[in-house]
């Protein structure tokens, strides 16, 4: 439920408006008591949100608060109270004239004639000025005049703000705060990183071009917010599988065509190669089962470089959504930590990225889904220098009893191109040796969840560091997806352990095989560089099939 104030005018009393929606929500408790109840508001709407929470701390809400209005104390709004007060009525019918002006001079102009002769005002001095350039950004006051309308509606933002802010410490609801950097209302993304502090179970995006009422904008689309940041769940927690929306074709067109993943398909050029049922090797993904579940097992290159193009190119060519597994620290970090944010990983979120863990992969795998997995994880993803496309798992089987569990079809894959695009020249065994960057690795490593650590081996090897990297004129990735393993019907054969581990001994081999297929054939690749492929291009069209070598 979303409110806008528009619809709380006969309402005078702030608490006889937290009460009206307080009812409504005890009303839609009382039918679904094991669902959770979505409070959706922007600024003064914030504030009601925050308030009901405060006051139902049985009740499972999540918050949805665009430029919430906690902050009004702090804001310029402030003084447009004392300025409507001082201003005579006479003034009145101008008033949405002046408010509706666009910024600089000329509002400034109209300003300082309607104050001459206005003692309090002309003594205001320099937060004047500041409110002028603050008014700029009100032309949508203009339309809720007369100047008692305006009044009121100050006052109850001032009464909500500080109502809000009474009761924060009272809030356990799961909350996304969504603030504008552009703004010119109220400070709303120092308001958001503030709420992020205070509340327990919080998470803050970002609109840095957006200005104060977020929800009025054509680009937002609030339903792909909630999908990116895995606030969408029918339960107590968020299932990766069954709460899952799959992406509308608008959605995935906009993830596929931004600026940043076009660009980076563009530079790497992917290559894919598959296995049909008779062993041939075809160009494309033709040899992927259909159906699931499916389950896609491979090496992971630096810094996770492969998983976009995958994910995209299986989107676009075979309209399969893979589901990619990633670290927890994509997903959450700490609320004072210094990894980056979460953010940057939304747009994989909404095309099916999920936290690596036995759970989501039981469910994922039951729900005929196709999962992508690497079982080397963030020691692959972090490697050292020389150690391109050196496998790292563990020494026991992770995967295939539980792949034989639901039947499916397991696709070992190998992908090379990193050392074309860079080579690293500082790694971990380099930083560790210096006293500050040894510090640093620490502190960001334990910021992390850790994964494996009752695991022997490199494996359990987890430090998060950002390699020194040289980079170098793009070549080509590649991918080479192996023959399709059946693990349908053979649930009791692979119980046993040792049955087990040698398919699991099977699949990293063939990954090894395809790794060393790729680095082999890639060498004959006439069309290996991005400067040969843009030249292609340019003579036969962007949109063209650019070759490859010989199968």
């Amino acid at each position: 439920m979303e409110w806008d104030w528009h619809l709380f005018l006969i309402i005078t009393n702030l608490e006889d408006l937290v009460k009206l929606v307080e009812k409504t929500v005890r009303s839609e408790y009382k039918r679904s008591p094991n669902r959770p109840i979505y409070l959706i508001g922007e600024s003064l709407g914030g504030c009601l949100a925050l308030a009901v929470a405060a006051r139902n701390r049985d009740i499972d809400l999540v918050l949805i608060l665009a430029n919430p209005a906690t902050s009004f104390s702090r804001s310029l709004m402030q003084l447009l109270s004392p300025l409507l007060d001082a201003l005579p009525d006479s003034f009145s019918p101008a008033l949405p004239n002046i408010l509706s002006l666009t910024a600089g001079d000329p509002l400034r102009m109209v300003l300082d004639n309607a104050v001459k002769g206005l003692p309090l005002l002309n003594a205001a001095g320099e937060p004047i000025e500041d409110f002028t350039t603050f008014s700029s950004s009100l032309p949508v006051l203009a339309d809720i005049l007369p100047k008692e309308t305006l009044l009121w509606k100050l006052k109850m933002l001032k009464s909500a703000s500080a109502y809000a802010n009474s009761g924060l410490h009272a809030i356990k609801a799961q909350t996304l705060i969504l603030c504008s950097g552009n703004d010119r209302l109220l400070p709303s993304q120092q308001e958001g990183e503030r709420l992020r502090q205070l509340l327990p179970s919080c998470e803050l995006r970002k609109f840095d071009n957006s200005g104060h009422f977020l929800f009025l904008e054509g680009s937002i689309d609030l339903l792909t917010v909630i999908k990116g940041t895995s606030y969408y769940r029918r339960g107590k927690y968020h299932d990766y599988a069954s709460d899952f929306i799959p992406p509308t074709p608008d959605e995935a067109k906009k993830i596929i065509e931004s600026y940043s993943y076009s660009l980076f398909n563009i530079v790497t050029g992917s290559v894919m190669l598959s296995t049909l049922e008779d062993g041939k090797i075809v160009k494309g993904l033709a040899g992927i089962p259909s159906e699931g579940p499916v389950l896609l097992v491979g090496n992971h290159m630096l810094l996770a470089l492969d998983v976009a193009p995958f994910i995209i190119r299986f989107f676009t060519e075979r309209d399969i959504l893979v589901r990619g597994t990633a670290h927890p620290m994509f997903f959450k970090r700490q609320k004072s930590g210094r990894l980056p944010e979460v953010s940057s990983f939304d747009s994989l979120r909404v095309m099916g990225a999920y936290p690596v863990g036995v759970s989501n992969l039981f469910n994922l795998l039951a729900s005929k889904s196709h999962v992508l997995l690497y079982p080397g994880g963030l020691r692959e993803g972090f490697h050292r220098k020389g150690e391109e496309y050196k496998l790292f798992w563990p020494e026991q089987s992770e995967f295939v009893r539980m792949a034989a569990r639901f039947g499916a079809k397991i696709v070992p894959f190998g992908s090379v191109g990193e050392d074309d695009l860079g080579q690293v020249v500082i790694d971990y065994d380099d930083l560790v040796k210096i006293p500050y960057f040894r510090s640093e690795i620490e502190s960001l490593t334990n910021e992390v969840p850790q994964l494996r650590a009752d695991v022997d081996g490199e494996v359990a090897n987890q430090q998060v560091y950002l390699p020194g990297i040289l980079p170098k004129v793009p070549g080509r990735f590649y991918y080479y997806f192996g023959k399709p393993i059946e693990t349908e019907g053979r649930k009791q054969e692979l119980k046993d352990k040792k049955k087990s581990q040698e398919l699991y001994f099977e699949v990293k081999a063939e990954v090894e095989r395809c790794i060393a297929y790729l680095k082999e054939k890639r060498e004959s690749d006439p069309y290996r560089s991005i400067l040969s492929r843009l030249s292609y291009q340019a003579a036969h069209g962007p949109t063209s099939d650019i070759p490859t070598f010989e199968i």
